[in-house]
């Protein structure tokens, strides 16, 4: 997968001048939907499907400040995948110099809002999804 970049906006810089932690977990959205899009499921196709995969976790560890106006360089990959559950991680780079390493966890959601098993449900997401995990795995 091509990494997601994002230039660091001066409005999301706070008074010390770096990057506010709270635009991280924006920005780990906007790799995951672009990770999503690379693999053939963007979220309009998933929503069309009827599967929803909300944020059940979210975690970050910041190794280095990024300020305006920054290039970071998202490398996403899937660090697990079961029946029931998705893990992303995050590298986010500047200079190729690790600045910020997250992780983020999914279910899967039917239209009803109940769970599914993404397998028997949707297998040519899962397919796809397994294919990508065993490709970085």
């Amino acid at each position: 997968m091509k990494p997601y970049e994002h230039k660091v906006n001066y409005y999301e810089t706070d008074k010390m001048g770096i990057t506010h932690h709270s635009n991280y977990i924006r920005i780990m959205e906007e790799a995951r939907v672009d990770f999503l899009d690379q693999l053939g499921w963007s979220f309009i196709k998933l929503e069309e499907s009827g599967v929803a995969s909300p944020v059940m976790s979210v975690e970050g560890v910041f190794k280095k400040s990024t300020t305006f106006p920054d290039i970071i360089k998202i490398n996403v990959t899937i660090e697990k995948l079961s029946a029931l559950k998705l893990i992303f991680n995050y590298e986010f780079k500047v200079d190729n110099e690790v600045v910020f390493l997250g992780k983020s966890s999914h279910c899967f959601l039917d239209e009803s809002g109940r769970p599914v098993i993404l397998e028997k449900r949707f297998p040519e997401f899962y397919a796809d999804l397994k294919r990508e995990a065993e490709a970085n795995g």
